[in-house]
């Protein structure tokens, strides 16, 4: 299978872009946090004191993870290194909610210190870049194994043609509903809508005085607005131009801010997730919570080890009045520090790990996206080796369905997240007018874009 039959993410990098930093390293990392709205929090669970040749590896996967073959995967990716190299890494676990929107990260990096090794999405890369603590991982990937990566997929990990970080997956958005929940409704899967209109009408026909019809994530955060943009893409909306200027108060944005207003406020959709939040399947979908979910391809492997005897089905994301299917992707990727004591042992790790033609380097990836979790691969090997996985049961949904359409997750400064971030929120929650909060967030895009000097904004 070439790379021209794999399924391609829209979207590339700003050719010409210089590696320039924002003002000061430190504060695009600690304003960061202040940003989230977080304070600093507690120190993360770890298993023994490090030694001075141990490469701290930050995640919030394993040990303790919900999902145990997620939390074996890593076990095992650490022990194999560990017996082959004389510096060795340990697991250091932050839990998801005090990883995505806390500040752990981001104050640890603002007072000097940081892992050697972490995780982190397209939408926070570049938080790191600019505040210059991501090292370049290119010489430690061959050139065969980088181009492996489709471009559509590591663009977002790359400036200037140098690969910052490795992913491990690509984790397409789409909804998911329960079988039982349709059939007490009277519904079938000849009722699974295909538009926005059709999506409330049966959202509003699936509540009921313990569920909701439907459910949107309502957390402010880096996965709230990762939810959110294909639902602004769908009719032609986005929240800057080719040219750098900001375009949030178009009809599409106005309409996608008005879409999870009205699910809210018309009471078929809740004001707060239960479990970690609405990426969270299990204590949502699978407890009967809601009818439907607005979550991406990992639910698959949550549901298969959280709620083994639960039915759903999966669709589409349905789409507005003349506008056009595309859903989302996006993914985790392993980074090195690049103020690590050992920086090099680090960036081999990254390599060694996720991106090396190396067979158990390939396998590391399928058995990621298809045993421990369950992902699209972000290389063309790791498709082709693990290709049974993908065209059975509900991956196969995923992978001839929805994730053609699928346009990579913008990576974006934290102050254009913070932005969009509270346009949602006064939105949503708020009830704030959406065309008034469009195009007040827009000015605020313009007069921070007119200023910006970081790597591309994608």
């Amino acid at each position: 299978m070439s790379n021209d039959a794999m399924p391609r993410i829209t979207g590339s990098a700003n050719a010409g872009s210089s590696r320039l930093l924002l003002p000061t390293r430190r504060s695009v990392l600690a304003g960061g946090a202040a940003l989230i709205g977080g304070a600093a929090l507690s120190a993360p669970y770890v298993s023994r004191a490090y030694a001075a040749e141990t490469l701290k590896f930050w995640q919030f996967y394993a040990p303790g993870g919900t999902v145990g073959s997620q939390v074996t995967w890593f076990e095992q990716m650490v022990k194999s290194w560990n017996d082959q190299n004389e510096v060795k890494v340990e697991l250091v676990y932050v839990p998801n909610n005090e990883y995505m929107n806390g500040s752990k990260l981001q104050t640890a990096f603002a007072s000097g210190g940081g892992p050697d090794l972490f995780i982190i999405s397209p939408g926070d890369f570049l938080r790191y870049y600019n505040g210059g603590v991501l090292a370049d991982l290119t010489p430690y990937i061959d050139e065969a194994a980088q181009k492996d990566f489709p471009e559509s997929v590591i663009a977002n990990r790359k400036v200037d043609g140098k690969i910052y970080g490795i992913p491990m997956e690509v984790e397409p958005m789409a909804m998911y509903y329960s079988i039982k929940a349709f059939e007490d409704a009277g519904l079938n899967e000849n009722d699974v809508p295909k538009t926005w209109d059709q999506l409330l009408e049966v959202a509003k026909k699936l509540t009921t005085s313990d569920r909701f019809g439907v459910l949107f994530e309502t957390q402010p955060g880096y996965y709230q607005n990762f939810t959110w943009y294909p639902f602004m893409w769908q009719g032609g909306g986005d929240f800057q131009t080719a040219e750098g200027k900001s375009a949030f108060n178009s009809p599409g944005t106005v309409q996608a801010l008005k879409l999870w207003q009205d699910a809210v406020n018309s009471g078929a959709a809740p004001r707060k997730p239960l479990g970690g939040g609405g990426w969270d399947v299990v204590p949502n979908l699978g407890s009967g919570y809601c009818a439907m979910q607005n979550v991406g391809i990992w639910a698959i492997a949550a549901l298969r080890e959280g709620a083994p005897d639960f039915k759903y089905g999966i669709f589409k994301l349905p789409q507005p009045a003349g506008g056009k299917y595309v859903t989302v992707g996006g993914g985790w990727a392993f980074v090195a520090n690049a103020r690590g004591k050992q920086v090099e042992a680090a960036s081999k790790f990254c390599a060694w790990a996720l991106g090396s033609m190396a067979p158990d380097s390939i396998q590391r990836v399928v058995d990621w996206c298809t045993v421990a979790k369950s992902d699209m691969p972000p290389r063309q090997s790791a498709l082709e080796k693990g290709a049974a996985a993908f065209n059975e049961g509900m991956m196969k949904v995923f992978s001839q369905e929805i994730y053609p359409g699928t346009r990579a997750e913008p990576r974006v400064p934290p102050q254009v997240y913070k932005i969009i971030s509270d346009a949602i929120q006064a939105t949503q929650l708020n009830g704030q007018d959406p065309a008034k909060v469009a195009e007040q967030a827009s000015a605020q895009l313009d007069g921070f874009l007119a200023g910006y000097s970081g790597a591309p904004i994608l």
